[in-house]
């Protein structure tokens, strides 16, 4: 069951990533701090990237099908986590339309921006929160040994969160890391 190591690495990843956007808004929001564009197209290009382009395929091509074939009480289940995938690619597009009407505009704009983001951030933590403690137990439950051998082995072709399958993420990654002010970054408090 390797496949649960790197899932649970993927959503410790992606849950540091809307965390800090999360600390980024609050201090803009509150002033503390002046927008950081180049900050939020990285953000951005992250929570499209991993999760839509990475992370979210293997589940939905590999995982699901597999619990569904052994569990097909499942269903309901699957179908809510494959339409918060479907929901969470719209959304990191319209994201990115509001980050340049922002960025384009004043600060007026930010309000629509940071509804936005702040509604994307929760469902994010909603659908980690619906996996971890549903989807993953359940798999474990009932899949047997020879279920996640192929599991595992798709996982396993791109098991780094920060790097993907061929490295292409490590630089994005450590770029928000530089840039997101501390605590959560190394960037200037």
């Amino acid at each position: 069951m390797r496949a649960i190591d790197i899932i649970h690495a993927e959503h410790r990843a992606l849950g540091a990533v809307v965390q800090a956007f999360r600390h980024v808004l609050d201090s803009i929001h509150n002033g503390t701090k002046q927008p950081d564009f180049e900050l939020l197209e990285a953000l951005i290009e992250y929570i499209t990237e991993v999760p839509d382009k990475l992370h979210h395929p293997k589940e939905d091509d590999v995982l699901f099908i597999k619990i569904l074939e052994v569990v097909p009480d499942a269903q309901a289940l699957i179908a809510k986590l494959q339409d918060d995938h479907e929901k969470g690619a719209q959304s990191t597009l319209n994201l990115r339309t509001a980050l340049q009407t922002y960025k384009a505009a004043d600060a007026k704009a930010f309000a629509v921006f940071e509804a936005l983001a702040l509604r994307y951030i929760e469902s994010t933590w909603k659908h980690i929160s619906l996996e971890e403690k549903e989807l993953l137990p359940m798999a474990v439950k009932r899949l047997a040994p020879q279920d996640w051998a192929g599991i595992d082995a798709a996982f396993e072709a791109n098991k780094d969160p920060w790097s993907g399958p061929t490295g292409e993420y490590r630089a994005l990654y450590s770029k928000i890391v530089n840039l997101v002010p501390a605590p959560y970054g190394l960037g200037p408090a």
